[in-house]
């Protein structure tokens, strides 16, 4: 019988000591993978369908094949995954600033997300997606999908916060190509303000909300994908 909790994995990185955990949970009835970063909870396996919504949602306006996909935060695999199962997607480069992350894909920790460190479309890279973004222009990608702090007012390190601003989104566009998609997961509802700071930058922009059955809860939850063109 397998143990009802179990650390997979604890490790420390520039960010903090990071662990993986399963356990099986009473309510869902089922086996959770669950990551924290110290005492801070970050992601659960519970919870996944606004980060498929986010490859999904962030790749559906896409006018092209062959496309280059640029994954900011791995966590669990869920965006990534998911956009490797969309036939347009030739490469695809997941960045993750901590190393522990990365390595749980390569030994196969996570089995709903098994195969993209196997995927020859998928490159993992250790690499602060923060930084990339001023540096490198010369690079682009066809879409920017990025999945790292909580909000854009909820940051994980303060050092993110300029990215949120007319001037970070400007750099980041620089890696866009012509017509290329920008899509970002928030845990907040929509934040009109934030909005207002996308339309600065792009031409089109939206929210979108996915809600999603809680199953701790009886009732429902939900989370934002923004999205962002031209």
């Amino acid at each position: 019988m397998a143990a009802r909790f179990e650390e997979l994995d604890f490790q420390q990185t520039p960010v903090g000591e990071i662990s993986l955990r399963r356990r099986y949970d009473l309510t869902a009835q089922t086996d959770l993978y669950e990551v924290r970063l110290g005492e801070e909870y970050l992601m659960s396996s519970l919870f996944t369908a606004a980060e498929k919504a986010l490859a999904t949602l962030g790749l559906d306006a896409l006018d092209r094949d062959g496309a280059r996909v640029l994954v900011g935060g791995l966590g669990l695999g869920y965006t990534a995954h998911t956009a490797l199962n969309d036939p347009r997607v030739a490469e695809l480069t997941v960045m993750d600033v901590a190393e522990p992350v990365l390595d749980w894909h390569r030994r196969g920790l996570l089995p709903e997300t098994a195969g993209l460190a196997t995927d020859p479309r998928c490159h993992l890279v250790l690499r602060d997606f923060f930084q990339l973004v001023t540096t490198e222009p010369e690079t682009t990608y066809d879409a920017i999908l990025l999945d790292v702090d909580h909000t854009p007012r909820h940051v994980l390190h303060p050092s993110h916060a300029d990215f949120y601003t007319p001037a970070g989104l400007r750099a980041m566009r620089r890696h866009l190509s012509p017509g290329g998609q920008f899509a970002l997961w928030s845990d907040d509802p929509p934040d009109p303000a934030f909005e207002a700071v996308l339309a600065q930058v792009f031409d089109s922009t939206e929210a979108e909300v996915v809600a999603f059955a809680n199953p701790l809860t009886g009732g429902e939850s939900s989370n934002t994908i923004y999205l962002a063109a031209g």
